[in-house]
């Protein structure tokens, strides 16, 4: 086991809403991976991966993609970055660097994994699509580049008013943070552009209600003081939302989390990207 630390380089995440020093901040992680982890790892599956490959997870937050392809790959090394790296156990796996880096600032050696991933991180980046093609770099020929970000529906069309206001509120803060909840529709053509092939696509419908373990609790519960603070939501709002969890009739989609992943060609291959859905 090998552990890397880097000092973390201060970004519009380090403090308020989605800051790490949240009391909230775990849960909201590990209810995100309860809700897309078996997306994400169907995804991967089904890639013709090897026991050898070396991997890059980023974003890595409570490390749960980067648990499960450090047993997957365990002839291989799974690097797990984030620009603070306090919820992630270096101690998981043998073949597991966790690694503590603002990755707008990273720069790893061009063609060092076979597999590189990321989850809800490129939309939150500044010059988001630059960073594809730099991460699209650092593949190995024939490697994948599987990104998976959300594409957030309008909050106007939402069948429940309170959750009209609470959607408005969460994406016009998020916009002030300099993130961009309906990026991920270029997904698929910046990953083609930046040379990659056989580019495909699949999309997760994400589900606020039906009386399940909602991870939007979670995130509403830590991005609302923000919220209040600023005028854009309640209090009665935030106490309104958690009965409102609680009323079978209450099932929404707010979301689409949509994956998509490109292939390095082999060398000397002049095979043309090619782009479908799934």
């Amino acid at each position: 086991m090998k552990r890397i630390e880097r000092p973390s380089t201060a970004d519009q995440y380090s403090v308020g809403m989605l800051s790490k020093d949240s009391p909230y901040e775990r849960e909201r992680l590990e209810s995100i991976q309860r809700s897309v982890d078996a997306f994400t790892i169907s995804i991967i599956q089904g890639l013709p991966s090897e026991a050898s490959w070396n991997c890059l997870e980023l974003g890595a937050g409570a490390g749960s993609i980067a648990y499960w392809l450090a047993g997957r790959c365990p002839d291989g090394r799974v690097v797990a970055a984030d620009i603070d790296a306090r919820y992630l156990d270096a101690g998981r796996a043998a073949n597991l660097e966790v690694q503590e880096a603002d990755i707008t600032h990273e720069d790893y050696t061009p063609g060092s994994f076979e597999l590189i991933h990321a989850r809800y991180l490129f939309c939150h980046l500044p010059m988001r699509d630059d960073m594809i093609a730099r991460a699209a770099r650092w593949l190995a020929p024939g490697g994948w580049l599987v990104i998976e970000e959300p594409y957030h529906l309008p909050a106007d069309t939402s069948p429940f008013p309170l959750v009209q206001r609470l959607l408005a509120a969460y994406q016009q803060k998020f916009s002030e943070h300099g993130a961009d909840l309906t990026w991920a529709r270029s997904l698929p053509a910046q990953l083609a552009r930046s040379g990659l092939s056989e580019v495909s696509f699949a999309g997760n419908l994400g589900c606020m209600g039906g009386l399940g373990k909602d991870r939007w609790l979670p995130l509403i519960t830590q991005s609302g003081p923000s919220l209040i603070a600023d005028g854009l939501i309640t209090e009665t709002d935030l106490a309104r939302f958690a009965d409102l969890l609680k009323d079978p009739a209450f099932i929404d989609i707010p979301q689409v989390t949509i994956s998509a992943w490109g292939r390095r060609p082999l060398e000397n291959t002049n095979a043309d990207a090619s782009v479908g859905a799934v």
